[in-house]
This record gives C-alpha cells, structure tokens and sequence, in this order.
C-alpha cells in the first residue's frame, strides 16, 4: 500500500473558508486514487493535513481533482494550494488560488511548468484542452460601437465567474489597505512633508516604518 501525505491551504481573506464537504483525488502517471474526504469545515489561513491510502503507487503526481459538494447551504471556499508528498519523499505542489462555488470539481495542475509539447500523458492534453475551451468562453468579445475597443461580451460583471469578478471581499480589502496605508504616512509625516528629501537613507526610514524591510530595502 502506497501512502500519500496531502495538505491543503485555505487563502486567508475574509470569507474565504467553508463549512462545505471538500474531498479530493490524486492522479499520477500510473493511475489515481478514491476520492478522499479532507474535511467539512475550512477556516481562513489555514491548512489540513490528511493521508490518502492507494492500493498501489501512482506514480508521478499530475493531477489532483478537489471536489466540493454541499448539504444544505451554499458556502464559496478559497483555495490557496495543494501539497502532496509521495512515499518516496518527493514533493507536489499544486497551485490554485481560486474560488470554489456551488457543487463542482476543479482539476488542478502540478505548478512545475510546461509547454504543449511536454503533455505526453493523455489526460495532460485533455486537461489543456478543456481549460483552453473554458476560458474561449468565459473571454468572449464584443464590439460595443463602432470605432470604440472592444469588451466583453456579458451584459453585467455579475455574469462572470466569481475568479474574474473584481469582487466584494477583494474590494473591502483593497479600501482597507489604502486606508492603513494613508494613515501610517500622515503619521509619519510624509502626506505633510513641504521640503524635499535631503537623501536616500531618510526616503528608507520613512518606507521601512510605513510598508516594511521589502520596501524600505529597495530604495
């Protein structure tokens, strides 16, 4: 028997965990597990931790299949990623970064990159094919008036999936940081600062305080 350590993030927005049933399927290039039970209930910023047991090695990890489903009320989750270590110690990383509605299946690529002609694995290509079509439809164009630029051919933004929507949650946090972000500049001085900065070395203890070491070393 072949044991799988998985871990599974949940992004650390507001909103973004669930109490809906999160289960999820590894497939490797030798085959793929049962659907495995993580759990039904997400909180943001956090992770679960779960072994999937296999019958037998799947070989290199390709995919994994992360299926959401619900009893009774709809609860959307943000998934952050997914790391699956192998009997043999390697590693599998799985990137999502999206939100899960309703009740549905999203397959998710290992995030090591690649280009078409690396897909050597039938359900590789099958997989590219199917996200392609997918974002052809959800990218449709329109011309709004002759000579203007083209747009998008939905009638309003809440026609679009919740991953391109600019949505609610994103918007309180976005609006959050610029005010914390205002306030520790009027604070330190620099929105009423009427001089010119007398060096490099001030500019970066005034950014270091306000945003961070990330910041206040780049400049």
């Amino acid at each position: 028997m072949a044991i799988y350590k998985v871990t599974v993030a949940t992004g650390d927005m507001v909103e973004a965990g669930t109490n809906n049933f999160i289960s999820i399927t590894l497939v490797g290039s030798y085959g793929e597990s049962r659907q495995t039970t993580v759990s039904f209930l997400f909180l943001p910023g956090k992770e679960r931790t779960l072994s999937v047991h296999c019958g037998q090695d799947l070989g290199p990890i390709v995919l994994i299949r992360l299926h959401k489903w619900r009893l009774f009320l709809e609860d959307a989750w943000f998934c952050k990623d997914v790391r699956v270590t192998a009997p043999n110690g390697t590693l599998y990383r799985f990137p999502c970064y999206q939100w899960l509605e309703g009740v549905t299946t999203v397959e998710v690529r290992e995030g090591s990159g690649k280009k078409l002609v690396d897909d050597k694995l039938q359900i590789l290509k099958e997989h590219r094919r199917q996200e392609l079509a997918a974002r052809q439809e959800a990218y449709r164009w329109k011309n709004f008036a002759q000579g203007w630029p083209r747009c998008l051919n939905v009638d309003s933004i809440f026609e679009l999936d919740s991953n391109i929507q600019f949505s609610r949650i994103r918007a309180n946090n976005f609006t959050g940081l610029l005010i914390f972000q205002g306030a520790s500049h009027f604070l330190s001085g620099f929105l009423l600062r009427r001089t010119s900065w007398n060096s490099l070395d001030e500019m970066r203890t005034i950014f270091s305080r306000t945003q961070g070491r990330d910041i206040g070393g780049c400049l």
